[in-house]
């Protein structure tokens, strides 16, 4: 009879190399899937820049969210949430509200967001004293290019306002700090200069050995599991470091990101031009890794940013939905202008409800295309699927959110107001399948009722508040 493994049991290798097997049925024991099986709590914020104008909001899964509405069922659409509370006087809301997203509250200077943002209340909440060994503490990554103040693109805070964890942003990097070797000492240089010149699954072929041999505590249907998930793992390994070959004495392996970072991301507020092809790849790969280190139990709390608040870029290039091409992005051209004043930010600030807003409308739809891409990546396969049944998109809490509910400068209270949010069920907490009209209930209100339903005890705000349960959003 095969003895039952952890459901955390991990494959070792040098460093601080651990890789994860996926759930097995040796890990949930003689019986099949319960619905009453315990899954872990997981918390994640899932950042998009510039928001949905709020009429456009209104039309539902019919309208710039129409990407969304396959995992209709497993989304609840949260609509008129106040987010003014966040107005820092002298800045602007591409800002402002992108601090206030999963905070509710206004940045407190350029680096810092007012307080702790809902993922990490969360995971204190559960793990006051530290997540189980193995496990990455926070993981936060994104794809962006707007880079003045954090707050426009890191999305996960401890209580002092200060960054959770360090933002990755190279598919490389965000797969070394899951999977690679990690706080070496000057002493170990060789060997973090070894890891750029071998696979990580180098380091545990012992053990894939014996998981996948005779000897194995596995049934054959699992064993050809764990062999597909390593293959799966090399896959999105090479993907991220442009292996062409796995040989010790090869050279360093290049970044894989062929997109601009750093200062050359966003010179001088001016915007860059970037193809719809080179975007979705650098995107798609992080979604992916990061999907998958969810999917590893090597993570549980953080937050993915897809774009930046205020983001400026020129995208040019094909865009293609259900497969037939639907538009053709050229910001430049259709702007008629270069520099910033040519950039997709532009179509937010000339907004208007009276008009078509056809471009403004194909780039929002274009941001539900991708966050959907992540979202899959959660729901499909059986990497995706849990010990009660249910997929881990449907299990953990994965918030969305954006920096306004119109980009028109003009008005601050427009912007911040009506502020897009969706939710995952959080393992039946929350409504799903539904759209939620909060009548304007603050964003503190609406975050503190998902902190409590997701057993956490500290609120966001001050104490002598008085908080309102928005009821409406739970399940």
């Amino acid at each position: 009879m095969k003895r039952p493994l952890p459901r955390r049991t991990l494959l070792k290798g040098f460093g601080s190399v651990a890789i994860g097997l996926p759930l097995l049925e040796e890990m949930i024991g003689t019986t099949s899937l319960a619905a009453n099986a315990k899954v872990p709590v997981r918390a994640f914020n899932l950042f998009f820049g510039l928001g949905i104008p709020k009429p456009l909001q209104a039309e539902g899964y019919e309208g710039v969210l129409e990407p969304l509405k396959p995992l209709s069922d497993k989304l609840q659409i949260i609509r008129n949430v106040d987010q003014i509370r966040c107005d820092g006087k002298g800045i602007n809301a591409h800002f402002d509200g992108a601090s206030g997203a999963f905070t509710a509250t206004a940045p407190n200077g350029e680096a810092r967001a007012g307080g702790a943002s809902i993922d990490q209340i969360i995971r204190h909440a559960h793990h006051p004293d530290g997540q189980p060994a193995g496990m990455v503490p926070t993981l936060v990554g994104g794809t962006f290019f707007r880079r003045s103040r954090v707050g426009r693109y890191v999305h996960s805070y401890n209580a002092d306002g200060t960054v959770a964890a360090t933002m990755q942003e190279k598919p490389r990097d965000l797969f070394d700090r899951v999977f690679g070797v990690m706080n070496l000492s000057d002493a170990e240089t060789d060997v973090k200069r070894e890891r750029l010149k071998r696979s990580v699954l180098d380091s545990v072929v012992d053990q894939y050995k014996y998981y996948t041999g005779a000897n194995s505590p596995l049934g054959a249907a699992s064993k050809s599991r764990v062999s597909d998930h390593l293959d799966r793992i090399r896959e999105y390994e090479q993907r991220a470091f442009e292996m062409k070959k796995l040989d010790p004495n090869a050279p360093d392996y290049p970044p894989r990101s062929k997109v601009l970072h750093g200062g050359q991301a966003d010179p001088g507020g001016e915007g860059i031009d970037i193809t719809l092809d080179e975007l979705t790849e650098e995107w798609r790969l992080m979604a992916d890794l990061y999907a998958l280190s969810i999917q590893l139990d090597r993570v549980r709390f953080g937050s993915l940013t897809f774009l930046a608040a205020g983001e400026r870029i020129r995208l040019t290039g094909d865009y293609e939905f259900n497969g037939e091409k639907i538009y053709e992005f050229n910001d430049r051209q259709n702007l008629n202008a270069s520099g910033s004043a040519g950039c997709s930010h532009e179509y937010w600030h000339q907004y208007r409800e009276e008009k078509e807003n056809k471009h403004l409308r194909m780039h929002a739809h274009m941001k539900m295309r991708e966050l959907a891409y992540f979202l899959n990546r959660l729901d499909q396969g059986n990497d995706a699927r849990e010990a009660n049944g249910k997929t881990i998109l449907e299990n953990s809490l994965i918030t969305i959110s954006t920096e306004s509910g119109d980009g028109r400068h003009n008005d601050v209270k427009r912007e911040l107001a009506g502020v897009f949010h969706a939710i995952t069920g959080a393992n039946g907490r929350f409504k799903t399948g539904s759209i939620t009209d909060t009548k304007d209930a603050e964003g503190i209100d609406v975050y503190n009722t998902m902190l409590k339903s997701m057993g956490a005890g500290d609120r966001l705000g001050p104490d002598q508040r008085e908080h309102q349960s928005v009821d409406s959003i739970l399940a």
